[in-house]
């Protein structure tokens, strides 16, 4: 339910309302150290200005992955024709579109996920929270101070490039795509990322001419450059033209299209823009200065407990550790444990060196390294997918990445379709390790093809465990499986 009026005093000022814990921000990473540290018995005040839940069950993972599954379902049903006889495929929009609306309660509405929080015990209060000294927290008329510290979770939103005439036109972010219930006949994307390339061929597989722009000499460049070229060619066999290099300088719309302008006199007309150039979070808003906090960061910084400052701890995508739910959830569970560690210290007068203990309840060290009893960051196994077809799975270091650290790099490679699922499924993918030769264990991988991301998580356990290459090499591989590629790639490295 809704925190009630302010109580003020003499002096007309909003009298401070004491409580345990207030989280800034109900996002994915939010909402559950909200929870569950209410579950654990203490007094939690949630504030969220927007919607309960975060970007991902209305704009992000979810909804994105409806479009996803629902486009490659008209494509696998092209692909009747080279397996099983003739097909004809008449894809429709408006079912996709309606299932997104229910999924988002009809008009995005987080009825049921404030219901949610409140039901494990959480206070929550619609509004934009802002620091107002040490442990204290505004907003509106209502100031709450917290006895056991802050947690921000405000996420992240769109980062929109200075591009002249932009920001006068009505471009789409993922969110009006999302929405979306009658396609345009053309989409403009600027931004060759994950979420651009998703778009992109989720449209075009629906009947849209799309083109997409990116700066960067080639899409996915934060991964491999053999995930990329697999990426680029199937999406433009799906009829996507890509075109890299190339720098934005100029956006207009006339009412009815969109003419984007770049260097050496190029231009790109559509009826729609998509911009998906990255995300940024939204510190100044958030008081920081008056906790000694520098707001004008892109990020957050944070220490492996997620920390900020003393009794300021922050969680998901605005630490800037990547845009992911999973890791939203991950340094959940870090927060909740350092917070419960806290309570535990000071009603017991322990110092800061004691042993944690749960404060109503047992604090889980699910997925991070332990010290102490409390658990840190580790993100040296961080898994990322990119769910095109076929998905472009990774973990850790790129090849690049490892050799710029100085690592004695050993890479190998295999190509899915020489592997017999692959050869049966005539999939388009790859497996590439990139191995620490000095001690033997893999510190990246990547796995593209049709499970991609699926095959991934064998290599996530490999990264993470850092277990030996002579072990991996030494295990039996299902036959014919997508992973069987791996003992190939294991095979290759060099």
């Amino acid at each position: 339910m809704v925190a009630g009026r302010a109580v003020r005093n003499a002096g007309g000022m909003a009298e401070p309302e004491l409580v345990d814990v207030v989280v800034v921000g109900l996002g994915v990473g939010g909402e559950e150290v909200a929870g569950r540290l209410a579950e654990a018995g203490l007094s939690v005040v949630g504030i969220e200005r927007s919607l309960v839940g975060g970007e991902c069950p209305y704009w992000g993972c979810i909804p994105s992955k409806m479009m996803i599954r629902a486009a490659n379902a008209v494509a696998e049903a092209r692909r009747v024709n080279d397996f099983a006889g003739a097909a004809q495929v008449q894809p429709d929009w408006a079912p996709v579109a309606k299932r997104i609306r229910a999924e988002a309660t009809d008009t995005w509405d987080d009825r049921v996920a404030v219901e949610r929080f409140t039901g494990r015990g959480g206070r929550f209060v619609r509004g934009s929270g802002r620091l107002d000294g040490p442990g204290r927290v505004r907003v509106g008329d209502q100031v709450f101070q917290a006895r056991h510290g802050i947690v921000l979770g405000t996420g992240t939103r769109p980062s929109v490039p200075p591009i002249a005439g932009l920001a006068d036109t009505p471009y789409w972010t993922n969110h009006q795509a999302v929405e979306v219930e009658e396609l345009p006949g053309s989409l403009l994307v600027l931004g060759g990322g994950a979420i651009g390339l998703e778009l992109a061929q989720v449209f075009a597989r629906f009947g849209v001419a799309v083109t997409v722009v990116e700066a960067a000499d080639r899409v996915l460049a934060v991964e491999e450059p053999e995930a990329s070229e697999v990426a680029t060619a199937a999406l433009r066999a799906d009829g996507v033209r890509i075109c890299t290099g190339i720098q934005a300088e100029q956006v207009d719309h006339d009412g009815r299209a969109f003419t984007l302008g770049a260097a050496g006199g190029v231009e790109f007309t559509a009826e729609r823009l998509l911009v998906v150039t990255g995300r940024r979070a939204h510190l100044d808003e958030l008081g920081l200065d008056g906790v000694g906090v520098d707001p004008s960061q892109r990020y957050l910084a944070v220490d492996d407990r997620m920390r900020v400052a003393e009794g300021l701890w922050a969680v998901g995508d605005l630490t800037g550790e990547g845009a992911f739910t999973h890791i939203a959830m991950y340094q959940a569970a870090i927060v909740v444990a350092d917070v419960l560690d806290h309570v535990r210290r000071a009603r017991s007068g322990a110092d800061a060196s004691g042993t944690a203990s749960a404060v109503g309840g047992a604090a889980s060290t699910a997925g991070a390294g332990t010290a102490g009893g409390v658990p840190h960051a580790d993100y040296r196994a961080l898994p990322r997918v990119t769910f095109t077809d076929p998905e472009v799975g990774a973990v850790g270091l790129t090849e690049r990445q490892a050799r710029e650290r100085g690592l004695n790099v050993q890479v190998g490679v295999s190509q899915l379709g020489s592997s017999t699922r692959g050869w049966i499924h005539r999939a388009d993918g790859l497996i590439k390790l990139v191995a620490d030769a000095d001690r033997g264990v893999l510190v990246g991988a990547t796995s593209v093809g049709p499970a991609g991301g699926e095959v991934l998580s064998g290599l996530v356990v490999a990264v993470h465990a850092a277990v030996p290459l002579s072990q991996l090499r030494h295990m039996i591989y299902a036959y014919p499986t997508f992973h069987r590629a791996i003992e190939d790639a294991l095979r290759n490295l060099r």
